[in-house]
């Protein structure tokens, strides 16, 4: 049997990982085989040696995927990096230069870290995967980061406002009621990365724009970092109408999940005929995503590897 101490320069590092009597305790020992015993600036391990050291890696890892506002660790993003132990990866180190109430925003796999840096180094990246990869809400992240950092003047969010099922005569309102269930997922990320009144603020001064996919025709787009969401249910008329709104100092983000298009059957998708058009295209980064860089919920995961073993049938 080995005894390992691992000890930590700030005691809250400690506690964030693995507060005693947390979930994060039973997952580890469960996962290792060892014992673990935290106290204020360190924390204990017990058992095999190989039981010891793969314990240690999860604890260094987790260490650099802490939030950073003294957040405990939640129990899901531990059991990710114990999955990732096992597989032999690591964390990401990239970090995106906006906080939330959790910490610095970061990829949290190997191939959202490769979507994060592409968007970085292109002008134009496309972003392909099922739901809950981080799509949306890491390239609204590296826009607002963008924003603030000024290196673009306005945030133009953007999707094709199209019904899944239901019609928009039917809902109730004006266009612009009808219209905002469609964008309303843009704005969940909007608002976990700035504060309300700035974000209204933003709004009224045009700095942030959030608007159907439609209102883009006839515009080009300077100074500007621009996200297509929900790009599967453009057309090829549009997805061209769109990409050409691109302006001088502009980045373009282009999100979508080829596998829940809504248009009709006689309407191919604009996202699936520009994979082949501009492939090879300078400028422009195809990123593929898949069920392993899910980071929702781990049932979401579970859900997404179900249906693709299903042939993405519903």
């Amino acid at each position: 049997m080995e005894k390992l101490t691992i000890n930590f320069e700030k005691p809250s590092e400690a506690v964030a990982i693995c507060p005693q009597g947390s979930p994060n305790v039973a997952l580890l020992e469960e996962a290792c085989g060892v014992k673990v015993v935290v106290r204020d600036n360190f924390i204990r391990l017990w058992g095999p040696a190989s039981a010891v050291a793969k314990a240690d890696r999860i604890i260094r890892e987790a260490r650099e995927a802490l939030p950073g506002n003294g957040a405990v660790l939640p129990a899901g993003e531990l059991e990710r990096l114990i999955e990732l132990a096992g597989n032999g990866g690591s964390v990401p180190r990239t970090r995106i230069r906006v906080a939330t109430s959790r910490g610095y925003v970061r990829p949290r796999t190997v191939h959202q870290e490769e979507y994060v840096k592409a968007i970085g180094a292109h002008e134009i990246v496309f972003s392909i995967g099922p739901a809950g990869t981080g799509k949306t809400y890491l390239a609204v992240a590296m826009a607002v980061s963008a924003l603030l950092e000024g290196a673009v003047r306005r945030l133009i969010l953007t999707r094709p406002a199209l019904e899944a099922g239901e019609r928009l005569g039917f809902l109730p309102g004006d266009i612009e009621h009808k219209i905002s269930p469609y964008l309303r997922p843009l704005y969940d990320a909007l608002y976990d990365l700035l504060e309300a009144d700035r974000i209204s603020r933003y709004e009224e001064q045009g700095i942030i724009e959030v608007a159907p996919l439609a209102f883009m025709r006839g515009r080009t787009l300077n100074d500007a970092f621009i996200i297509l969401d929900e790009a599967q249910n453009s057309t090829g008329e549009q997805m061209k109408m769109f990409l050409t709104r691109l302006g001088y100092n502009s980045k373009m983000v282009i999100t979508g999940d080829i596998t829940q298009t809504d248009l009709p059957p006689d309407k191919p998708s604009g996202l699936m005929q520009v994979r082949d058009i501009l492939a090879g295209v300078e400028g422009i980064s195809f990123v593929e995503l898949g069920e392993e860089d899910v980071v929702r919920h781990a049932l979401v995961q579970r859900i997404v590897r179900a249906y693709e073993g299903n042939n993405g049938r519903a």
